[in-house]
């Protein structure tokens, strides 16, 4: 079979990255299109996977919209001659209009409840969307709920064994504790109009009195907090997630990787409670938490970090979540070499690649 991967952020490299390298040892033919979105390139770069290279959307709202039928062209221009048989991306605009004007099908993940601008220009011309089961929205009949996380792809302990030696390079042991924040640049589509974090120098302050704070940023930081900006490459950030006390963060995604390999998270957005999958890590897990607030954050955190053997009842939180979910990979593995026939076997949200 020959299909294209679309990726369009760097985690959609780690969501994809397993299930390209298990179908090219099945002896499937797969085509990578990326758009550079931050680290994308260089996380493709890192794992060895070839690409071709789309540019970029943009930083705007008007800019991405100008630049859709430009990167729907040149992706056109880049798959034609490969002739695939299936497009699969997440949320994927580009994938939607390409395999329809090829009249392919086309596969689409989504998880964000609120990205309506995305859902609107790819759901029309998408076969497929898998979404999680605890997904708020109702996608209508092209919708396949899946019992487990997208991050699961990645995070999976199938495939995801820590490394410590990201802690050398940071002067770091396992014992030490350490706070990792993540600031987004909020450039995205889907969010323009939120916010974060209010007062990030404050923030960060009254933090580092309880561990060393790292920080990961999309953007320009203040001229306060250079200091703890790390500068990491970008396949070995789940590992230090792994071995941090705690995960705080703008950003959705990096929030639930956090919880998913049981590192206690909190996501601070004015997002929080409004994502599915998020709100299921915290209510039924107890792995996260999300606040709009700053402030009911920060105190969250520091009682979290005033507990003993956090990392113990968190890690044991996330083995009762694992034995709930499926293994994501192995799902789309099956998925898509069965499909469309795949879809006649069920769209309930518990379903497994063993109940065919």
């Amino acid at each position: 079979m020959k299909i294209v991967v679309d990726i369009n952020h760097p985690a959609h490299v780690h969501y994809f990255k397993n299930f390209i390298w298990e179908m090219t040892e099945r002896g499937h033919q797969i085509l990578v299109t990326a758009s550079e979105k931050d680290v994308s390139y260089k996380l493709l770069d890192a794992y060895k996977i070839p690409y071709v290279k789309l540019g970029n959307y943009g930083k705007s709202l008007h800019e991405k919209l100008v630049n859709i039928p430009l990167l729907d062209y040149k992706m056109y221009m880049a798959v034609k001659k490969f002739n695939p048989e299936l497009f699969l991306g997440f949320s994927s605009i580009r994938a939607a209009h390409v395999s329809s004007l090829m009249r392919k099908p086309c596969i689409n993940f989504d998880d964000s409840e609120h990205a309506i601008l995305e859902q609107m220009l790819y759901m029309p011309l998408t076969d497929t969307i898998l979404t999680p089961s605890c997904f708020m929205n109702d996608l209508g009949k092209k919708q396949v709920r899946l019992n487990g996380y997208i991050e699961l792809g990645h995070l999976h302990p199938k495939y995801f064994r820590p490394d410590s030696s990201v802690l050398d390079n940071l002067d770091l042991n396992e014992k030490d504790i350490f706070i990792v924040v993540r600031f987004v640049s909020w450039t995205a589509s889907h969010d323009i109009g939120q916010k974060g974090i209010e007062d990030r120098v404050d923030f960060v302050r009254n933090l580092e009195k309880y561990g060393r704070v790292l920080i990961s940023s999309e953007g320009t930081l203040e001229k306060d907090l250079e200091e703890y900006r790390i500068t990491l490459s970008p396949d070995k950030f789940h590992d230090l997630l792994w071995y941090s006390t705690l995960y705080l963060g703008e950003g959705a995604t990096i929030a639930s990787e956090a919880a998913i390999l049981g590192t206690p998270s909190i996501f601070i957005s004015s997002l929080a409670g409004r994502l599915g999958y998020l709100d299921e890590l915290e209510r039924k897990y107890g792995l996260m938490y999300s606040f709009v607030n700053s402030d009911d954050a920060l105190e969250k955190a520091i009682e979290i970090l005033k507990k003993p053997y956090v990392k113990e009842d968190w890690r044991m939180k996330r083995e009762i979540m694992l034995k709930d979910k499926i293994d994501v990979t192995e799902f789309i593995v099956w998925f898509i070499e069965n499909y469309p026939q795949s879809l006649t076997y069920s769209k309930i949200a518990k379903r497994s690649h063993n109940a065919k």
